[in-house]
């Protein structure tokens, strides 16, 4: 009998040894100053770099602006709490699907830098006590990617901030700890900032925006079914921007309004598919899309449901922005 306890002793102490985050135990930092420690830049070919067949490639020698963007969770299960850049197959995954369908719809106006950063599992998001650990420790690679950007690529350049879901967390911070009441904030176009809870004070002077070519102010939304009702979550907080309007009005817009949305084929567009309305600080969709018609929990396509109204607003608070 006290063999066995001895046992329990040492199984329980070794799962929680397995699951207590520990930062010595994460892959190593990535240097910023190699290009495949990014997943986007400019000038050269990435898959930020997709564009609908019925549109011309603008040289990026020509663009204004730059978009600096954060990826959401594709990291999912592992032996560490944050992901190992050495994991090409991962790489693959997120250039694929985040990068290619969300930093791509800044590609006609702006610039687009994308770091790979050491992003903590989805387990993160659940665990209390080692989460914020972990995502934290993820922070801290955006926060020095951002900085190696603004001291080797930016060049006094105009920055929209772009970000989805733990991105977005992400760029929550590197707004406060960058633009907030700073001198950079001049050079702020906009910051797209979604999928992740927003509440009104968290800054000093960033604001949200309320106009279509209002500069200097950020964007959020999470997407979910119309008629839903989801429980709170950290995908919203209490502002929400309709990225059909953009601005906060809560009236019911038709899906006529929008400007279309983009699934996994850059060559169909679906025109006017999504009816808008801001309900409790998120946003009800009414769509009927093939693959995600029955979805409550939109989450993963809030930038692909928007896709072109995006990239037209981006374009408009870029011209406005330059005007000034």
């Amino acid at each position: 009998m006290k063999s066995l306890k001895i046992l329990a002793f040492m199984l329980i102490a070794v799962v929680t040894n397995a699951q207590t985050f520990d930062p010595a135990k994460q892959p190593a930092a990535p240097d910023y100053s190699l290009p495949a420690n990014w997943s986007a830049l400019p000038f050269r070919e990435d898959a930020a770099d997709k564009i609908p067949s019925d549109e011309r490639w603008v040289d990026d020698s020509l663009k204004g602006v730059d978009v600096f963007y954060i990826y959401p969770t594709i990291y999912r299960n592992g032996k560490t709490w944050n992901e190992n850049l050495a994991n090409k197959r991962l790489n693959e995954s997120i250039d694929n699907k985040p990068v290619k369908y969300q930093a791509s719809v800044f590609n006609a106006s702006c610039r687009v830098y994308a770091p790979r950063y050491r992003q903590a599992k989805l387990k993160a998001f659940n665990d209390k006590v080692n989460g914020p650990k972990a995502l934290d420790f993820a922070y801290e690679d955006v926060k020095r990617a951002f900085q190696y950007y603004l001291d080797h690529y930016n060049n006094g350049r105009p920055i929209i901030i772009a970000s989805h879901s733990q991105g977005t967390r992400h760029a929550r911070q590197l707004l406060k700890d960058f633009f907030d009441g700073t001198a950079l904030q001049k050079k702020l176009v906009a910051a797209y900032v979604v999928g992740y809870g927003f509440d009104r004070g968290t800054y000093k002077s960033l604001k949200p925006c309320n106009s279509p070519a209002e500069t200097g102010c950020y964007i959020t939304w999470a997407s979910f079914k119309e008629g839903y009702e989801p429980k709170k979550s950290g995908l919203y907080g209490t502002v929400c921007i309709n990225p059909v309007t953009w601005n906060q009005d809560t009236i019911a817009i038709d899906a006529s309004k929008s400007m279309g949305a983009i699934l996994l084929d850059f060559d169909k567009k679906y025109e006017g598919a999504c009816g808008t309305q801001i309900h409790k600080h998120y946003l009800w969709v009414n769509q009927h899309l093939p693959l995600i018609s029955g979805w409550k929990v939109l989450h993963i396509a809030d930038y692909n449901l928007f896709w072109y109204d995006i990239r037209k607003n981006v374009a408009d608070r870029v011209q406005a922005f330059l005007k000034k």
